[in-house]
Parts: structure tokens; C-alpha cells; sequence
């Protein structure tokens, strides 16, 4: 099967890309992540990718960086878990449609390895994109693969982010009280 593997950063591709080849996939990473604020996070987020890319020998695609589509798409809708819908359904319709375009049989995400996902969510999102796109969504629940991943990522010196990368997420994460 050739599968279109939207990413969202380089430790979340780790696993997703070997449980894929593993069952005989052709694999392409696309990075599409509008979400990610600011700029500098984004190209240190895709330098990182394509850092481990090359060692992983999987070629990735990235589309221009517009951060607009992402404010565009929440915009009054700045509060989790609708924002967090929002934005993933974004990133899910660019990537079903980006692998019908191109001929692939299917996509899937590097977000369902995220124990911090709703993969139910998820789950229904990629469904509802891969309809609209007329692509089939894989899903699979990578989570099993996750702390190895980000281990691994670590011990490589892959850069490991700490907020998913909207403003938002960074924003309530630097508001939460710091541990004694």
C-alpha cells in the first residue's frame, strides 16, 4: 500500500514509518503544520524532520508554511478540545487530499502516536476527510510506540518539542505552575 503519512514533527514519525514499512508500505511524509507558531519553531521542527528523514530514508513533502490557515480556520474557537478538532481536521483534509492528488492509496498521521491526542477524534476526522477526498484513512493506534520513539529521538539529538506548536498550546503551557 502507498501511504501518505501527514507528520507533525520528527520524533512523532519514528514509529508510525516503521509499523507502516514493516507491513509492507511505501511510505511519504508530508508536513503540513500551519498550526506551529512561531516561524522558528516550525523550521526547527522541519529541520529536525528532515535531519531524521535522511537517516530514515523516507522522502518528506512540505508545503508552504501559511500560518493564516490555521488562525483562519480557529478563529473564535481558541479554547481545547474545539480548537484541537479544528486544527487537526485542517491538517487531515490537506493531507487526504494532497494523497488523492497524487495518486496514493491512502493516509494516515504521526498524530495517532501522541498519548495526548483523543484518537476517537482523530479517528473520526481522518474518516470524514478521506470521504470528502475520496482516499482511504489508515488508521492504527501508534501509541504503543510513543515513549520508545521519543526516546530514541532523544538519544539521536533530535529536537523534541514541548508544546504541540499553536500559540495557544504554548501559551497554557507556560501559564501552568511550575513544580517545586
Amino acid at each position: 500500500m502507498k501511504i501518505l503519512l501527514h507528520t507533525c514533527c520528527a520524533p512523532c514519525l519514528i514509529y508510525p514509518l516503521r509499523s507502516l514499512q514493516e507491513k509492507g508500505s511505501k511510505v511519504k511524509a508530508f508536513y503540513y503544520n500551519p498550526n506551529i507558531h512561531p516561524f522558528s519553531e516550525y523550521n526547527r521542527r522541519k529541520e529536525a524532520l528532515e535531519t531524521l528523514s535522511k537517516e530514515l530514508r523516507v522522502e518528506v513533502e512540505s508545503p508552504e508554511y501559511r500560518p493564516s490557515e490555521f488562525f483562519q480556520a480557529v478563529n473564535n474557537k481558541e479554547v481545547r478540545p474545539e480548537r484541537c478538532a479544528v486544527c487537526w481536521s485542517l491538517r487531515l483534509g490537506k493531507t487526504a487530499r494532497q494523497a488523492k492528488e497524487e495518486g496514493f492509496d491512502a493516509f494516515t498521521s504521526s498524530l495517532l502516536v501522541s498519548p495526548y491526542q483523543d484518537q476517537e477524534k482523530l479517528k473520526e476526522l481522518g474518516a470524514q476527510a478521506a470521504r470528502e477526498a475520496g482516499v482511504e484513512f489508515y488508521y492504527e493506534d501508534f501509541r504503543p510506540g510513543f515513549r520508545k520513539a521519543h526516546e530514541e529521538a532523544k538519544l539521536k539529538g533530535i529536537y523534541c518539542q514541548k508544546y504541540c506548536g499553536c500559540i495557544y498550546s504554548e501559551i497554557e503551557r507556560c501559564k501552568k505552575p511550575v513544580k517545586q
